[in-house]
């Protein structure tokens, strides 16, 4: 456990909603205009995956922010 505070964790939250927008954004840009004809049921797993996708990276992302090492 760390004793003193560090500037890693609110650089690292910063860092992350702006990559969580610039991913959203990306989505809704690229990615939704083609898949808006399908059916909602067809919509449905690509979204989930979507939404879940952004998950993989954030493991070491997260490391890096507790310890300042990436894995």
């Amino acid at each position: 456990m760390r004793k003193e505070p560090t500037w890693r964790i609110p650089v690292g939250l910063l860092l992350l909603l702006v990559g969580l927008a610039v991913y959203a954004a990306l989505v809704a840009r690229y990615i939704a205009p083609w898949i808006a004809p399908w059916p909602a049921l067809g919509q449905m797993p690509v979204y989930v995956v979507l939404g879940v996708a952004w998950l993989l990276p954030l493991r070491r992302f997260l490391i890096w922010m507790e310890t300042g090492r990436w894995g």
